[in-house]
């Protein structure tokens, strides 16, 4: 079953270094920094960088996981850590990452 096709599980559980280095090319683009998974996406205008944020918002809705953001007029930087895995990295934040990824060619292909 691929990341795209999962759904996010609550009170997941942190996952080890194996584990990490299996799911990371799985998720182009993202990088495990400071012990949290993140990546930045880029836009033509301060307008499709708020629509890709609030389309992510209902990701994060819909999973039950929300992300760190640091949004400006044409970066969007994307943080996920596991609250429920005191703040170390779960299959979870892998998952949104595939989806926001999968988000991101959707909005930008267009």
């Amino acid at each position: 079953m691929t990341l795209i096709s999962k759904h996010c599980k609550q009170n997941a559980s942190a996952i080890d270094g194996e584990a990490i280095a299996a799911l990371l090319p799985q998720v182009p683009g993202w990088a495990v920094i400071d012990g949290k998974l993140q990546s930045s996406f880029t836009f033509r205008n301060y307008y499709e960088t708020i629509a890709f944020v609030n389309a992510m918002a209902w990701v994060s809705h819909q999973q039950d996981h929300h992300p760190e953001l640091m949004v400006g007029y044409k970066l969007c930087a994307v943080s996920y850590a596991t609250h429920s895995a005191g703040g170390e990295l779960s299959e979870n934040d892998f998952i949104c990452a595939a989806k926001v990824n999968a988000l991101y060619v959707q909005r930008t292909s267009a």
